[in-house]
């Protein structure tokens, strides 16, 4: 009897740690199961440190070092838009493409442009960019009349929206230099941009004319009192 109670006693202890090690391992899996699945991930590569990320209206962290790692899980509900943002730049946001399969990384890229200094802040619909490129920096850029700003390393970025009226010239202008004026013949789409290039070439130096010199003026006198006074005589 003393036997048989010891060995069911071994038995029972060695049922209980048996059951211990599989629900050590079961547990974790259902976890994941519960939360969505296998895992994959987005990288959001973007032009400007320090910008927002939102998945929808979920926020995933900053940029740094024009990237950010963005996990999601496979069997998750998919998101639909994503959307980069920061302050003194025109937000950007578009589709997502689709779910990342498991242990895969799907890219996604954002360019930021500084917002223009007199672009409203939401009129018209859809943003696209016209980027001008210039060879003189400070020098003034013109859509028809208005005022975008000035060329600084070369080129302005200027926002416009592309359900709004469309621009027929740019002009870019700097004293000293001959004004540049073209038509604006391509127009951007959501998300796109346009380059636009302009050459200023420095304006010729005004011609003014010589003065007489002392002498020129005494000699022309002399002429004029002669000529006078042969013309006086009988």
């Amino acid at each position: 009897m003393i036997r048989k109670s010891s060995n069911l006693g071994i038995l029972s202890i060695t049922a209980i740690m048996a059951a211990l090690v599989v629900l050590s391992f079961a547990a974790p899996v259902s976890a994941e199961e519960m939360i969505g699945g296998d895992q994959g991930w987005y990288m959001v590569h973007c032009n400007v440190d320090g910008a927002s990320v939102y998945f929808d209206d979920d926020y995933k962290g900053e940029i740094s070092g024009g990237v950010l790692n963005v996990p999601v899980y496979t069997t998750g509900t998919p998101y639909k838009t994503y959307t980069v943002s920061k302050d003194g730049y025109t937000t950007y946001s578009a589709d997502v493409p689709g779910v990342p399969a498991k242990g895969e990384s799907r890219d996604l890229y954002a360019t930021l442009n500084p917002a223009g200094p007199t672009q409203p802040a939401v009129i018209g619909g859809d943003q696209g960019w016209y980027l001008v490129h210039c060879n003189v920096d400070g020098a003034a850029v013109y859509f028809d009349n208005d005022y975008k700003g000035d060329i600084s390393g070369g080129e302005l970025s200027v926002p416009v929206y592309t359900t709004g009226t469309p621009y027929q010239t740019y002009t870019v202008s700097k004293a000293g230099y001959t004004t540049f004026t073209e038509p604006v013949s391509s127009y951007p789409g959501k998300g796109e941009t346009v380059d636009l290039y302009a050459t200023l070439n420095q304006a010729p130096a005004p011609t003014t004319k010589a003065p007489l010199s002392m002498a020129t003026a005494i000699f022309a006198l002399a002429g004029a009192v002669l000529v006078m006074a042969v013309s006086r005589k009988p």
